[in-house]
């Protein structure tokens, strides 16, 4: 009988994001699940350091050099046998992201992959498949990080959609609300634009599939659910959030009339959140109402969790032989 987890790894993700730099460390074995051991992160809200070409200013590299530092203090701590390092969009896209790979590479002593958008659609689509298994049927999944909104479907675990556009919940925010706050009006004009986003995604999203089932992942999505939505237990399994559209567009109005700062008394707002929660409800809202989806259930693995995932299918599994 084979033992799994003699076959342990220990490793460490280290997540560039736009909003947060995050470390997870886990237990990773080919056929078990992953075991969170630690995670760090740091708010660092690359949108606010973008200058009008899209270039990250120095002060933002330096938020980021100085968070990746702090993950890697904890890969040491933990002595991880394997990193795997990933960045996205704000980078992918910003025109000196070259120049900051270079220096983060420095010191993090290895590459670091840039993930397109598809990739992080496929990666956070792996994760929830694995999460709700075959029994889920064609599987749609909404992740709305920092910079961008990804949307995957498929019955498999390689969705046959997999799409990404620049809609992320501190885009939005830094854009059309740099305030955080917006009158009725001024939440129409934010939804028109980013419908105006959006519209290439859902031209692309077939009309003839519907999914049997609509999960959301990331932080914003977990957030406005804790905010918005309610429990579900279900005998045999997890405790689960679920969010309805309608639950979620009555509080919308609400938070945008709310002071960021006093935001977080309400459940599941926390700091690094209270200013982007509402250009995040109003991507979830629109991507959801233009799939014609009514709820979402609340997926806890994410792009993170795909990344271990791939990575064990891929490499994990030479040290059992077949």
């Amino acid at each position: 009988m084979i033992n799994l987890r003699s076959h342990t790894t220990r490793l460490g993700v280290l997540d560039i994001g736009s909003n947060t730099v995050h470390m997870l460390i886990v237990d990773a074995a080919p056929g078990a699940r992953p075991e969170p051991e630690a995670s760090t992160k740091t708010t660092v809200r690359l949108m606010k350091y973008l200058k009008d070409d899209g270039s990250i200013k120095k002060s933002g590299v330096d938020a980021i050099l100085e968070a990746v530092d702090q993950c890697m203090k904890l890969a040491e701590e933990y002595d991880i046998t394997q990193l795997l390092a990933m960045a996205t969009s704000a980078i992918r896209e910003a025109p000196n992201g070259n120049k900051i790979l270079h220096k983060i590479e420095e010191r993090i002593g290895q590459g670091v992959t840039v993930l397109s958008g598809t990739d992080e659609a496929r990666l956070t689509f792996l994760a929830a498949r694995r999460w709700y298994g075959w029994d889920a049927g064609r599987l749609l999944v909404l992740d709305i990080g920092g910079g961008s909104l990804e949307v995957a479907m498929g019955s498999d675990e390689e969705p046959t959609v997999a799409l990404s556009v620049p809609a992320g919940a501190g885009r939005i925010t830094s854009k059309y609300l740099p305030e955080g706050t917006a009158t009725g009006e001024e939440l129409e004009e934010v939804r028109a634009r980013v419908r105006k986003i959006l519209e290439p995604m859902v031209k692309s999203f077939p009309k003839s599939k519907m999914p049997n089932h609509a999960v959301g992942t990331s932080k914003t999505f977990r957030s406005l659910a804790r905010l918005a939505g309610a429990v579900m237990r279900s005998p045999g399994r997890e405790d689960s959030w679920i969010m309805t559209r309608e639950q979620l567009e009555d509080w919308i109005p609400r938070l945008a009339a709310i002071a960021p700062e006093q935001r977080v008394a309400l459940p599941g707002i926390t700091p690094e959140r209270t200013m982007q929660i509402v250009g995040g409800g109003i991507v979830a809202d629109e991507i959801m109402k233009a799939l014609n989806v009514q709820e979402v259930e609340i997926c806890p693995w994410a792009l993170r969790e795909g990344a271990i995932l791939r990575w064990l299918d891929q490499f994990g599994r030479t040290r059992l032989g077949f």
